[in-house]
């Protein structure tokens, strides 16, 4: 009763300091404020309630709303969809966990119970859940990523580590990419991303903008969008966060490959304990973790700094960009050494990968330009293809593309009055090579010419037929 009539009161100090001030009303999942106050939203489902937990040195509040400096916090509105339809998930009250070490076992005892992974990624991808409840604490952070075909588990193992992380945001329900923009804004959280969802090539272009900004801080995606005066506005995006992602295919962008820690699923096979459908007590389980990850939270944000001693002197920069945060909440010795050694032999894959990246991606280029239909073949046709969605830096001009092609490919080509060319008798190499690295053919009929290429007679007579 004391503690009912407390918050009665408080409500009636805001509501009076409402009447006799100006104030800013600003709906919020969570805040760091100038007094070093840690403001977290909660959601209870059964009550269908949200509040704040306000944490001030080590003191935690549960409140409605909470006034700071002219600005009213409050939390966003339980009957808001993406809370009744569970896009985002919340923690509902701070609870205690114990040590360290007792809070990691329980987050790998729960993804263990629930999904198959290598030994080494029930490991890492406990830390990983554990770090993205302070990841804010650093400046930079990797993605985590299961790769592999439908039926692999992709999906599975978003549901599963992504039920655990910080304001996980599933983004399945998305039919565009433009409220995954406004929803990372907006609640700042862990995004939870299958590209399957995502089968438009635009869409794909947008995904790797966020992706390519979303690993750093202060790295916002600016966008145009509508205003009611009929013209157009530029927007800043705040996209940095932790991300799960599931994808078929590697990205063509090898910086943006060096930020995943990739699973490859179509390696695991299933256990037989493990069900081929989520429980019912599962939602409850993820959310007790989340309660005792919110109380981690609160104790350990801001006082984690990157480890440097960590740093490995026999791997890229890059890879040691990404990894050096996540490295340093890994307490585990054994788990750091196992770390160590996939960064290693990662380094190694890279070094070995990008000569057979480019032939790869080179003939790929070409056979996709094969199956829409075109019939000539320029240097220019295939380097803009080969350059999508790749950052100005690793894109190719068409002098190093021609160049490429008849080192790598020992593909002919010849001069035409649009520039070089692929000649005729490239034909049968091109389905040698297609087979031996697997492209498939898009098409049932390859010969079908786009109308979009040809456009008339003329331009047809000019071609060389490929």
């Amino acid at each position: 009763m004391t503690r009912e009539k407390n918050k009665l009161e408080e409500l009636k100090k805001e509501n009076k300091e409402k009447e006799n001030n100006d104030y800013e009303v600003r709906e919020i999942a969570a805040a760091i404020l100038n007094d070093g106050t840690i403001i977290e939203m909660l959601y209870d489902s059964n009550k269908s309630e949200t509040s704040l937990a306000v944490c001030l040195n080590g003191n935690i509040e549960i409140k409605k709303t909470h006034l700071h400096e002219g600005i009213l916090y409050m939390p966003h509105s339980p009957e808001k969809g993406l809370l009744r339809n569970r896009t985002i998930l919340f923690p509902s009250f701070p609870e205690e966990y114990g040590t360290r070490e007792e809070l990691i076992k329980d987050i790998a005892s729960f993804i263990k119970k629930y999904l198959s992974v290598s030994p080494f990624f029930e490991k890492i991808t406990s830390f990983y859940a554990l770090f993205s409840w302070i990841h804010d604490d650093f400046n930079e952070l990797p993605y985590l990523r299961a790769l592999g075909d439908y039926g692999t588990g992709k999906s599975r193992f978003l549901k599963t580590i992504g039920s655990v992380c910080y304001c996980p945001i599933f983004t399945s329900g998305a039919t565009t990419i433009s409220p995954i923009f406004r929803i990372l804004e907006d609640f700042r959280g862990t995004l939870i991303l299958d590209e399957a969802d995502f089968e438009l090539s635009s869409t794909t272009a947008e995904i790797v903008k966020i992706l390519n900004s979303g690993f750093m801080k202060d790295m916002p995606v600016l966008r145009s969008e509508a205003n009611n005066r009929k013209s157009f506005d530029v927007k800043s995006f705040n996209v940095f966060g932790p991300k799960l992602i599931a994808t078929r295919e590697l990205y063509k962008d090898s910086a943006l490959e060096s930020r995943m820690i990739t699973e490859d699923m179509s390696l695991i096979s299933r256990r037989e304990d493990i069900k081929e459908s989520m429980p019912n007590d599962f939602d409850d389980e993820a959310l007790a973790i989340r309660n005792k990850l919110l109380m981690f939270r609160f104790r350990e944000k801001g006082i984690h700094k990157l480890n440097y001693g960590l740093r490995n002197p026999n791997i890229e920069s890059r890879l040691n960009q990404i990894s050096l945060p996540l490295m340093s909440v890994i307490y585990d010795l054994e788990v750091l050494a196992e770390m160590k050694k996939y960064l290693e032999e990662y380094n190694t894959k890279i070094k070995n990968d990008r000569t057979l990246g480019y032939r790869y991606q080179i003939l790929e280029s070409i056979c996709k330009l094969i199956d829409e239909g075109w019939v000539r073949i320029t240097i220019k046709n295939i380097t803009d293809t080969f350059n999508t969605d790749l950052r100005i830096a690793d894109q190719k001009s068409p002098k190093q593309m021609g160049f490429l092609i008849r080192r790598m490919l020992d593909l002919k080509t010849e001069k035409t009055r649009d520039g070089y060319a692929l000649t005729e008798d490239n034909k049968e190499k091109i389905e040698i090579l297609r087979k031996r690295y697997g492209i498939k053919n898009e098409n049932n009929d390859v010969n079908i010419v786009n109308d979009v290429n040809v456009s008339s007679n003329e331009s047809k007579e000019q071609e060389i037929p490929f």
